[in-house]
């Protein structure tokens, strides 16, 4: 007698959520668990954003640091870079530099950076703050009115500021990026805020906060993993968003990636181990529902097209 494997049945979808003008992507519109085609339909496969910030990375480490050697003193040039070298899909910006303990530039300086590299590139393009809560609500306004008619994800919209950036993103035509403090319960919480504001949840993307591997990976994915099961098994309309993996800024901070060898004699060498460590973290976020990534280096990334590649 043949053997038939049982399969699953879901009740619920995820959303499907468009961004971009003149080049666009489409991310969710899966009704079964990450990369079950077996069970129904995945029509988007995850879209990977490089990471780009509006000051030079002095913060991030040397092995990651030389890969964008000559482009990264300038957002414009490089958000280029990655466009037309790396041929980005799309391009994360992060207004680190707005941030009070770093520059602490101005919402009308991050306003006019999203102006030049908007002008500059024809890919999607994510604007994030600096996560700094009082800041990013004058600056991601900001950001928005000067993206207006581009179509672009704005965030991180979280519970002591969303009403504003909402406001935002509704005026000007974005979609919106919601951040939660790793708690199924804060996410749905969050997401119910803002729809009752009026904001279309088929126009979100749920940030259930990231971390990286050997650093809470397992509670991430466990969250994520619970966000997705409720979106599909229980129908549950305010767990329906695609989801966000802000896997380069948390993946490259940790020892792991910055120990020197001596510190890590049993790590290998130091380069290829933070690619490693990016690139593990990318593809478990992923494994667990994330459908748009933010990343950094260009191997991971590579590594992660072709582990899709794959799956898909």
């Amino acid at each position: 007698m043949a053997f038939t494997a049982p399969n699953e049945t879901y009740s619920g979808k995820v959303y499907q959520v468009e961004a971009g003008k003149d080049k666009t992507i489409v991310i969710g519109g899966e009704n079964v668990l990450p990369f079950h085609s077996f069970e129904g339909n995945i029509p988007n496969r995850p879209v990977i954003a490089y990471e780009i910030q509006d000051v030079p990375p002095d913060d991030w480490p040397d092995t990651l640091k030389k890969v964008y050697e000559g482009v990264s003193g300038e957002p414009v040039t490089w958000a280029k870079h990655c466009q037309d070298k790396l041929n980005a899909k799309a391009i994360a910006l992060r207004l680190i530099g707005t941030h009070p303990d770093r520059e602490n530039r101005s919402a009308e300086d991050a306003a006019k950076t999203v102006k030049d590299v908007l002008a500059a590139v024809t890919v999607p393009l994510l604007i994030l703050g600096s996560n700094n809560i009082e800041k990013d609500t004058a600056v991601l306004v900001a950001a928005a009115e000067a993206a207006k008619g581009r179509n672009c994800f704005i965030g991180k919209a979280m519970e002591e500021n969303y009403k504003t950036i909402v406001a935002a993103c509704m005026a000007n035509d974005h979609k919106l990026i919601a951040m939660s403090q790793l708690d199924i319960n804060l996410s749905k919480q969050l997401n119910i805020l803002i729809t009752q504001m009026g904001f279309d949840k088929e126009r979100m993307v749920t940030d259930p906060m990231c971390s990286a591997l050997g650093y809470g990976l397992d509670y991430t994915y466990s969250v994520m993993e619970r966000i997705r099961l409720a979106a599909l098994t229980q129908n549950d309309l305010t767990m329906q968003t695609p989801m966000l993996g802000d896997i380069g800024m948390y993946a490259w901070k940790v020892k792991e990636a910055n120990a020197a060898e001596a510190e890590l004699p049993f790590g290998g060498a130091l380069e290829p181990r933070g690619i490693a460590w990016e690139t593990m973290t990318a593809g478990a976020l992923m494994l667990a529902g994330a459908e748009l990534l933010i990343m950094r280096h260009p191997e991971a990334v590579k590594a992660i097209e072709k582990l899709i590649d794959e799956l898909m």
